[in-house]
């Protein structure tokens, strides 16, 4: 591995979702589950930023060489807070999640090394506060704690993140508005653009709210430069990539699950993908502009979502 990448010249996302829909990479876990890492700790995919950073070289490198520009980096679940209980120390901790968007640029050099064609980006990624506790709340929101707490919770991974000089912040997968709401607050002023992506069922959030109410927040905060969904049904994501168009005026980002339902019980899989590259137009035509896939969503479906865009 080499050390800090100089981030190479490139126009804003801003501009490239404004000439029209930008491919997001899949799922990292299925990609690196399918190169055989276990991913069973609570630090998920952060864990291996320490232990095998090729690793994630190599997953975020094959999304790119199936068409994705967009890479979603490793830190997730990178927080002080769950650092802290495997015994990683503040200063440590804040270099693994500078080296989360590092290591997306590194396979972002390699694509373009291997002839990968166009401008090619990175947004770091910063899940909700329920990632960190790793119980499950994240897909229930609702954590009993004030927006100003959750907001102290969030500034100071985000401003790291924003340090290493990603070209969004990804903050995604929130199940509450209230927790967007603390989000907001807490990217202002940091000098890097953000999008803002909802975990939902049906027509609400996980925590209850209507869309509409969560997605308006985000109309007025200038630093967020799209505003949609992720890791939902595939069919839940159709009416909400519309109505994040028209609350907020804004670029619609959209990433679903496979299809699939995780059975926590069994801790398996279950059910048949409903993912079809046949929705992305649809998407298109709605105002998305961020378009790729969140759980169970590989290479292979990347690459028909790039054909289907043209990208």
């Amino acid at each position: 591995m080499t050390g800090t990448l100089p981030s190479p010249a490139r126009p804003a996302l801003a501009d490239a979702l404004a000439a029209g829909p930008v491919v997001l990479d899949g799922g990292l876990s299925n990609q690196l589950e399918a190169a055989g890492h276990d991913l069973g700790d609570a630090l998920w995919s952060a864990r291996l930023l320490a232990e095998d950073p090729e690793a994630l070289v190599q997953a975020h490198l094959a999304y790119y060489e199936a068409g994705a520009r967009v890479a979603i980096t490793a830190g997730y679940q990178a927080t002080f807070e769950g650092f802290a209980r495997h015994g990683i120390r503040a200063e440590e901790a804040a270099a693994l999640l500078g080296r989360s968007v590092e290591l997306a640029r590194e396979a972002a050099r390699r694509a373009r090394a291997g002839g990968a064609a166009g401008p090619l980006y990175v947004a770091a990624s910063a899940g909700p506060y329920g990632a960190m506790l790793a119980d499950g709340s994240e897909y229930r929101g609702r954590y009993g704690l004030p927006v100003a707490e959750l907001e102290r919770f969030h500034r100071p991974r985000l401003e790291v993140l924003a340090a290493a000089r990603p070209d969004v912040l990804a903050l995604e997968t929130v199940p509450d508005a209230d927790e967007a709401r603390a989000l907001l607050r807490a990217v202002r002023g940091l000098g890097v653009p953000a999008y803002l992506s909802y975990s939902i069922a049906g027509d609400r959030t996980r925590a209850g709210q209507p869309l509409a109410e969560a997605f308006a927040p985000a109309a007025e905060a200038d630093e967020v430069i799209a505003v949609g969904v992720n890791c939902c049904a595939p069919q839940d994501a159709d009416r909400a990539v519309r109505l994040a168009a028209e609350v907020t005026g804004k670029p619609v980002v959209v990433y679903p699950n496979s299809g699939e339902r995780w059975d926590a019980r069994a801790r398996a899989w279950c059910g048949s993908p409903a993912f079809s590259a046949d929705r992305v137009a649809g998407w298109a035509a709605d105002g998305a502009r961020l378009i790729g896939g969140c759980c169970r969503v590989g290479p292979e479906v990347i690459a028909e979502i790039a054909a289907v865009l043209g990208r």
